[in-house]
């Protein structure tokens, strides 16, 4: 069954001070080195301010301005669980959160772009209106999006052709065929999702089964993706704020994408005229640790930083202001990375931003917005941290531990912890001497209720330990990959007033249905590894760049002569 996102009430968005942040100097160990809607045209906004930790100097670059709001493509939300019904439920999870940009309006010659996208057999259609911004604007509240949202690419791009006479840029317009062609190949996959014909040839690994939304369609988009996808990191910014993070600790997929990006030589560009995509390498947890003074509620310093960045490069190479960052993204584990990504206006409201708190009321749009996996490595050997017995060697039902903070977990902790229930076994701490994850191995089911914000490492872990995860929310979580993978096949999603009725859901799964679900997991896991050497085909590195790669074929950035 599918959910469907509860609407919020509109309200002011203020960071709430709390999450990861206090204890993200005590998380971090060792360090390492280091698509969607658019557009109508804005006057070039000069930036020139530079932060103390860039490595270079701006240099004027002028060019056009295009801005963008809500998006196509994008991921599903789901429910498993017979109890999580669509529609209806409490308002947004997060009463202080921002809502995601239907529309940005603002100044400029008054030009209105409509654009509709057409219909594909994974979402409705849905129109878009484009109005050129103020420079640099500031989010604005607007109705949230819907949960259903096309899986992967839709049949017809947003698209604008810029309004001001542009410098013909011939690089540019064969990036954009060679998207084209990619795109029609995806298209024509998407379509024939209910042919027999043959898998596609694959030396690694073949997608097949009910894991995937489309698996030949998944598949024959991530074979172009290897065969055509190029990403331009930007060099500018000091370590350790930029390219470094965290690699050993709950904030690790933010640290190993980065260190990734860095040594990347097959998908990466040192050309940023044959990029595709650029990356902003910024840590937000860098940030944490290096700028934000603990304690103190001023996050400011934060957003500056963030800011003076993107004006850099905005000044110094003409390829933010051509797009407005509709082909830029950048990527945060940290809570706090979508009050950072509010720095700047199109950065919020344009770019493809990749996070783990990827909260529906807090502005994430699953139409061009990533919902990063939350993964906590504790040491380099991952490969130890995967595996578990049959469902037969499982006694337990359902297992949860963790502290009691954010709004889901009060009412799991209130109905379950000490209930003294052998078949669901809830705790906020393990008695000295329990294993957490040798509970976890000996659990069928492994609930993952979201802490201060929606995100839970859980979620991988249970993945990694082969216990079905148990997504416990409203709705307001973007599942990591959904525009791929099936959730409904390997996972169970329960509303929070259904929490009283967890042994009923569970326990109605039955055994034959469970070794199924418990395969899947085991199948699924690939694409949520993070290996502690080079990343390999497939693993969440890739499926990340996946996900970048999909809502990169829906922007079109038109090259004027």
């Amino acid at each position: 069954m599918r959910a469907t996102v509860p609407t919020s009430s509109a309200a002011p968005w203020f960071p709430r001070l709390h999450g990861h942040g206090g204890a993200s100097a005590a998380y971090a160990a060792a360090a390492c080195v280091a698509l969607v809607t658019f557009l109508a045209v804005a006057a070039w906004d000069p930036r020139t301010q530079a932060s103390t930790w860039f490595r270079s100097s701006p240099s004027s670059a002028p060019s056009s301005s295009l801005t963008s709001a809500g998006g196509v493509g994008g991921e599903h939300l789901l429910a498993t669980a017979s109890s999580y019904s669509g529609g209806g439920g409490r308002g947004g999870r997060n009463r202080t959160g921002k809502e995601v940009h239907e529309e940005v309006r603002g100044g400029g010659d008054g030009a209105f772009l409509s654009l509709i996208t057409s219909s594909s057999d994974y979402g409705a259609p849905r129109q878009i209106s484009v109005t050129p911004p103020p420079p640099a604007p500031a989010p604005s509240p607007a109705a949230p999006a819907t949960a259903s949202l096309a899986a992967g690419i839709q049949d017809e791009v947003v698209e604008a052709t810029p309004q001001v006479q542009m410098r013909r840029d011939v690089k540019l317009e064969r990036l954009e065929l060679g998207l084209a062609k990619a795109r029609s190949a995806i298209m024509e996959a998407i379509q024939n999702r209910d042919s027999s014909r043959p898998p596609l040839a694959d030396k690694d690994y073949v997608p097949m089964g009910p894991v995937y939304r489309n698996a030949y369609a998944f598949h024959r988009s991530y074979l172009e993706m290897e065969k055509l996808f190029k990403v331009y990191v930007y060099e500018e910014g000091e370590p350790p704020v930029f390219h470094d993070g965290p690699c050993r600790s709950i904030y690790s997929t933010e640290g190993r994408f980065i260190h990734s990006m860095e040594t990347e030589t097959r998908l990466r560009t040192r050309d940023p005229g044959l990029a595709h995509a650029f990356f902003l390498p910024f840590s937000v947890v860098k940030m944490v640790q290096m700028i934000y003074e603990p304690n103190s509620h001023d996050m400011a310093p934060l957003k500056r930083t963030v800011a003076d960045y993107i004006a850099v490069l905005a000044a110094k190479y003409p390829y933010w202001n051509r797009s407005a960052g509709a082909d830029h993204f950048m990527l945060s584990c940290h809570d706090w990375g979508p009050y950072v990504s509010s720095a700047n206006g199109e950065l919020f409201g344009n770019s493809i931003r990749v996070l783990c708190n990827a909260n529906t009321s807090e502005g994430f749009a699953p139409s061009k917005d990533v919902s990063l996996p939350e993964i906590n490595l504790r040491t380099d050997a991952v490969d130890r941290q995967v595996g578990g017995p049959s469902a037969s060697r499982r006694p337990i039902l359902a297992f949860f531990a963790g502290g009691d903070h954010g709004p889901v977990r009060p009412a799991l902790l209130a109905r379950w912890k000490g209930s003294g229930d052998p078949d669901v076994r809830v705790s906020e701490y393990l008695p000295r001497g329990v294993s957490y994850t040798d509970m976890m191995r000996r659990s069928r089911f492994c609930l993952c209720p979201g802490g201060y914000e929606v995100a839970s490492p859980r979620l991988a872990e249970a993945i990694y330990l082969e216990c079905v995860p148990v997504v416990v929310d409203d709705g307001e979580y973007a599942l990591p990959f959904a525009d791929v993978l099936n959730w409904d096949a390997f996972s169970v999603r329960v509303r929070v007033a259904d929490i009283p009725r967890l042994k009923e859901i569970l326990a109605a799964v039955s055994p034959r249905q469970y070794i199924r679900m418990q395969r899947r997991v085991r199948l699924v896991r690939r694409h949520f590894m993070v290996h502690g050497g080079p990343p390999r085909r497939y693993d969440a590195f890739h499926m990340i760049l996946h996900s970048v790669w999909l809502r990169r074929l829906n922007v079109r950035i038109a090259a004027q002569g």
